[in-house]
C-alpha cells in the first residue's frame, strides 16, 4: 500500500489536488470548471466518479469554482468547516443532506485506511485551513493561501515526506507590477500569500526540526507576480543559504495551472 497524490492544478485561476490510496481516492478543492476539473483527470488516467470525499480549504473562487457541479455530478459528499459552509454554500448551488459534512479547524478525521487533519492558517477568508494525509508512515502536507506560516503551522505540517508548499510571489515583481496598491497591501498582509523567499524560510525552519528525504512542489504560484525559474532559484538559494542542498534527498517541483503533475508515491 502507498499514499500518492497529484497537483491537478495550482495557481490562482484555480486549485485542485488529488490524494489516493489502495482503499481510498479524495480531492482537495474544485477550484475549476466541471468540464476542466474532468479534463485534469484524464491527463492523469483518472476516474472522478471513484472519489470518495472532496474537502475544501476555504470559500475563494479559485478553490470552489467546480465544487458544486463536481459533487452533483458524481454524488461526493463535501467536508468543510462550519464558516466555510456559511459562506460558501450559495455558491455551490443544490446539495442533497448527504453530501455536507463538517470537517472543523484542527480535528483529526479517519477516511478508510488514511488519516486527514486539518489545521487553520492566515487568510482573508471566513476560516481558512489546509490538510495533512497520512497513511502507513508516510505524510503529505499540503499549505498555501497563508499570509505567513506560524510556528503552529511548521510543527503540524513537518515530518511530511513531501509538501504542496505556497510559493506565491516575487516581492520585485509584485512591488513593480501593475497591481492597485491596494491589491499588494492584501497580498503583503498576514492574510495575503507567501512570498517565495518567505516560503523558503518556512520550509528551512520545518527541515531543520524534522530533516528527512523531502519533495517540495511549489504551489499556486501568482500568474502575474511570479514565474516558475524564478519560484525555483529563490526557494533554492534560500534552502541553500541555510544548509541545504537541493537535488538528492530534498528535491523541489513545480505545480502548474493547467498541467497535472505526475501521480507520484509520496
Amino acid at each position: 500500500m502507498s499514499l500518492r497524490f497529484s497537483v491537478l492544478a495550482s495557481g490562482s485561476t484555480g486549485n485542485a489536488i488529488y490524494v489516493e490510496t489502495d482503499k481510498q481516492r479524495v480531492l482537495i478543492d474544485a477550484g475549476l470548471s466541471g468540464k476542466k476539473m474532468e479534463s485534469l483527470f484524464e491527463k492523469n488516467g483518472l476516474d472522478p466518479s471513484t472519489l470518495d470525499a472532496l474537502f475544501i480549504t476555504h470559500e475563494h473562487s479559485d478553490h470552489i469554482k467546480g465544487a458544486g457541479i463536481f459533487a452533483r455530478r458524481y454524488n461526493l459528499p463535501i467536508y468543510a468547516n462550519e464558516k466555510t459552509w456559511d459562506a460558501m454554500e450559495p455558491m455551490l448551488g443544490k446539495l442533497t443532506p448527504d453530501q455536507r459534512f463538517h470537517f472543523e479547524v484542527e480535528e483529526t478525521k479517519v477516511f478508510g485506511d488514511m488519516d486527514v487533519q486539518s489545521f487553520g492558517v492566515s487568510h482573508d477568508a471566513a476560516e481558512p485551513m489546509f490538510f495533512t494525509f497520512a497513511h502507513e508512515g508516510r505524510k503529505l502536507s499540503v499549505i498555501t493561501d497563508t499570509g505567513y506560516v506560524s510556528e503552529r503551522m511548521k510543527g503540524l505540517v513537518g515530518d511530511a515526506d513531501a509538501y504542496v508548499f505556497e510559493s506565491n510571489h516575487d516581492m520585485n515583481m509584485l512591488r513593480m507590477g501593475r497591481y492597485p496598491w491596494s491589491v499588494k497591501r492584501r497580498i503583503l498582509s498576514d492574510v495575503g500569500h507567501v512570498s517565495n523567499e518567505d516560503a523558503a524560510h518556512a520550509m528551512a525552519d520545518i527541515l531543520d526540526a524534522n530533516d528527512k528525504p523531502t519533495n517540495i512542489y511549489l504551489a499556486h504560484l501568482s500568474k502575474d507576480n511570479n514565474m516558475k525559474d524564478l519560484a525555483n532559484m529563490t526557494v533554492k538559494q534560500t534552502l541553500e543559504s541555510r544548509g541545504y542542498q537541493t537535488g538528492k534527498s530534498l528535491k523541489l517541483f513545480d505545480t502548474d495551472p493547467d498541467t497535472p503533475t505526475a501521480l507520484t508515491v509520496v
